[in-house]
């Protein structure tokens, strides 16, 4: 074989490799809080607000604050940067992404899924596992 051949081989093989490596560091699985404790990296978590603890939203520091319920039942304090997402008030399922530091999960990203879509179900899927 030609040694063209065989480098343009060694480099495609590596090119794979990379891409490989790169989708599975990019890989971002659901967990609950306590998984996400355990694991120390970026999750996403399903869950709702805990209306018991009301939000706080400090605008020095641009920083939204609330307490959230997994669909386990574990409840933990949110910090995220920004402020309220839409619909936060009304939703009845919020999805966060982001990691525990220290003793505190940082939300980098909070999603609220519509009320209108889940019209009817909210109260079904309440206390149901939403992953595997």
């Amino acid at each position: 074989m030609k040694t063209k051949y065989i480098i343009g081989i060694i480099a495609a093989i590596v090119f794979v490799y990379i891409a490989v490596m790169s989708f599975d560091s990019t890989e971002i699985s659901y967990a609950d809080f306590g998984d996400a404790k355990q694991k120390g990296k970026i999750v996403q978590i399903i869950g709702s607000w805990d209306k018991e603890v009301p939000y706080k939203y400090d605008s020095e520091n641009n920083k939204f604050y609330f307490s959230m319920i997994d669909e386990k039942g574990n409840k933990a304090n949110i910090v995220a940067n920004g402020g309220k997402p839409n619909n936060f008030d009304i939703a009845p399922m919020v999805v966060i992404k982001g990691q525990y530091e220290g003793e505190k999960f940082v939300a980098k990203e909070i999603l609220t899924k519509c009320p209108s879509k889940y019209e009817g179900q909210a109260d079904d899927l309440k206390g149901k596992q939403l992953y595997n």
